[in-house]
């Protein structure tokens, strides 16, 4: 399965930040903003300074891309920009607990 599309540049980052909407989990931030067309979901992935050096922010990013990628792609849902911000549990949390984060919160979101 091929990862979700990402988003680019910054100013897609910050429309969503701006429009979107904003679900906190123990894992991880998820920030949604739906779009009224049926191109897929495209996905971008952040992490700040707080989690610590760079090879944590990585691993943390990395995580968060393998859980989208296994959330997303099968079927291919539409119509979503989405943010997935790591937290400092994201590097360090089960990878099963970080997918049941992921799912509750595209659930609350209404994406998938």
């Amino acid at each position: 399965m091929p990862p979700p599309p990402v988003l680019q540049r910054r100013a897609e980052f910050l429309r969503v930040a701006r429009d979107g909407r904003k679900i906190a989990m123990p894992g991880l931030v998820l920030q949604a903003l739906t779009r009224d067309d049926t191109r897929v979901v495209r996905v971008g992935y952040t992490a700040t300074r707080k989690l610590g050096g760079a090879v944590m922010r990585n691993r943390a990013k990395r995580r968060l891309r393998e859980a989208a990628r296994l959330l997303l792609s099968n079927p291919p849902e539409t119509g979503a920009d989405l943010v997935l911000v790591g937290r400092g549990t994201t590097a360090n949390r089960a990878f099963r607990a970080l997918l049941q984060d992921l799912a509750e919160a595209l659930r609350r979101a209404g994406v998938a």
